[in-house]
This record gives structure tokens, sequence and C-alpha cells, in this order.
């Protein structure tokens, strides 16, 4: 066990240290890189809106080179290392506090807590970013982007060669379908037709980012949300909630299956499918605690403020009760990257294959 994950982590570094050699060489894979989704994305936002769900605190960044930055995990986030592999020389900010040229690299819109749906969250987090106001945020991206760089001509052909990555719809089930006793999406909807209402929500955000210019997209299927260790402390006995585990996977389904429809219809783009569960993170992958958060966590999932975590980080999944640590992360965006380490996890294309696509006539 021990061999295979240095293994892994031996061809992640290798990996890695070419993309960086490529950036000194030739500037990153892409132009820029835009971010959408919620806490496991999420690189700052929520530091500067009034909500609980904030995790600009030790010990979340114990591992960030800059310490706590709003990262609901020890170190780097899955968007955070598949920007370094794209080569990438900074992480990509937070739109809350991107300034000046920076944003033609991208912006980060995620906010920890938010979803798919308007109301997702906002019962116990108070507030957050959710994916329509998202939207509208990078609009005001796209604007200052055609001024920054003279017309609206040179702004298209840019945006058209980025990346969008979009991974979000965890909280429409955690904080919203599974919270009967604030809303009733579970009243109202089985977990089929509930899923359905989500995809095409989210179809018709992305067809508004579609007609911003986005040509690239990257869709990052939902995980066991059932094995995570506030799911399971939450349900009241041990293993995994596989009805939660169940209707995630629905969604997911429905979501590549958009992929396929996008792939169809927009003949002058590509658009991806991650699936996140085909990674193993067990013993077979060198992680020896699967369902145990490495943190001190209070009632919402998150760690208390300044708990000492768990030393033994890499072979933790959780970091808290709900964000996975970064040596989950690592092994995860490995594969997104690059699936030719790791099988069944990209559709149709991996995210190294995408940013080198030339995607035709633009519009």
């Amino acid at each position: 066990m021990a061999c295979e994950i240095k293994t892994w982590f031996g061809l992640f570094l290798v990996l890695l240290a070419a993309c960086h050699m490529q950036h000194c060489v030739n500037s990153s894979q892409v132009p820029c890189l835009f971010i959408f989704g919620d806490s496991f994305s999420d690189s700052g936002n929520n530091n500067y809106i009034d909500t609980v769900a904030k995790s600009d605190y030790l010990p979340f960044g114990i591992d960030f080179p800059t310490g706590p930055t709003g990262r609901a995990t020890n170190g780097r986030t899955k968007a955070d290392i598949i920007g370094e592999l794209l080569g990438f020389e900074k992480f990509i900010p937070p739109f809350a506090n991107t300034t000046g040229y920076d944003i033609l690299k991208g912006v980060n819109y995620a906010s920890s807590s938010g979803g798919i749906r308007y109301e997702t969250g906002k019962k116990t987090a108070i507030n957050n970013i959710y994916l329509g106001l998202q939207l509208q945020n990078h609009k005001i991206i796209v604007s200052r982007i055609v001024a920054k760089l003279g017309g609206l001509s040179q702004a298209k052909d840019h945006l058209s060669k980025c990346l969008y990555y979009v991974y979000i719809g965890t909280n429409d089930y955690a904080l919203n379908y599974f919270q009967p006793q604030y809303y009733s999406t579970s009243k109202t909807y089985t977990p089929e037709q509930y899923a359905q209402v989500l995809i095409d929500q989210l179809s018709t955000y992305l067809q508004a980012l579609h007609k911003n210019y986005a040509r690239k997209l990257i869709l990052v299927g939902l995980d066991k949300i059932g094995c995570a260790p506030l799911s399971i402390i939450d349900e009241g006995k041990p293993g995994c909630v596989e009805k939660q585990n169940a209707a995630a996977l629905i969604f997911s389904q429905k979501l590549k299956n958009l992929v396929n429809d996008f792939n169809a219809l927009l003949i002058y783009s590509k658009t991806i499918f991650i699936n996140t569960t085909a990674v193993a993170l067990d013993n077979s992958t060198g992680f020896t605690v699967t369902n145990v958060s490495c943190c001190i966590t209070k009632g919402n999932g998150f760690c208390f403020p300044d708990s000492i975590p768990c030393f033994n980080r890499n072979e933790y999944v959780y970091f808290d009760g709900i964000h996975p640590t970064e040596a989950a992360n690592n092994l995860v965006a490995l594969a997104s990257y690059d699936s030719s380490y790791y099988g069944n996890v990209t559709h149709p294309i991996d995210i190294n294959q995408l940013a080198q696509l030339i995607t035709g006539k633009q519009t």
C-alpha cells in the first residue's frame, strides 16, 4: 500500500513539475480558467459575505502556502490543482477581491453552501452566492475583459479558448433535499424528478454561459455524499447513507447525459464530464481513514476554530465533516486532468485534451 501511494504521488509530482516547466517556456495551456461552484472550490468569496459557511481560519489552510484563505480543506482544492496542472503560475483569484489584469487569467466565483437553486443553503448558512448570481458576476467580468482587450471581438477570441469548470449540486441535496425540516423539495419531488429539475436549471445556466462565449466546459459529477462524516453522524448509524448516494448518482448520470446533449447540439463547443466517484479513495490508494474527519468538527461539519487536526492528513479522505483533504483532491484532480493515470473518470475526453482542443468557429 505504501509503495502504491508513493507511486501515485510520484506520478503527480512529475506531471506537475512538467506543467510548471511548460509554464516557464510557453505559459499556461489555456489563457484563462473560470471556476463556478460551492465549498469544494471556494477560494475566499464567502469571506466577504454574511454567512456561517466560512473556512478562513485554522486549521483550514494548515498546509496551504499562505495559511487560511477560505478554502474548506487543509491545502488546495481540486480546482487549484487543476489550475497548476494546466500551467497557471498563480492560483485563480476569487471574484471578491480580484482586480486589474488578473481577470484575464480567470476568476473563481465559487461560494460555500451555494447551489444550483437560489434557496439552497440559505436556511442554515444565512447567505451564499448561488449559481445564478455567480453567472451574473461572470457577466461583470466579461464586460471588464471586453474593456481591457479593446473590443468585443478580441474578448470573444480570448474567452472562447478558456476552460470553464463547474462543480456544483452537492448542497442542493445536503442543504436542501435532505433537510426536510427546512425545505419541501423531498415532499414535492421524487429523487428522479428532483435531479431533472436541477439538471434543467443547470442547463439554462450553462446555455447562458455559452452565450458569454464559453466554449470549453468541464462539468463535475457529485461525490458519494452519503459517505461524508457529517452525513453518517446525522444518520446516527455506521456506514454510508445509501439513499443520499443513490440520489447523487441519479444527478450525475443525468449530468453526463447533458454533456452528450451539449456536444451534439453545440457544434463549435466541447463539454466533458468528470466522474469523481470512479477514483478509489481507500486502502488501495493509501487512504486508511475514509469516513472520519481529520479535524474536530462543529454541528455544520466545519472544523472548530484553532482545533488541532490529525497529523497523518495524507491518509484521510475527509479533512472536516464534508470536504476532502488535499491528498484526496490531488488524486481526483490528476485523474481528471489526465485519464491515462486512472480510467473511467472523464468523458468523452480529459481536461488535458480539452485544453488542447481547437473548438472551431466562434460566434
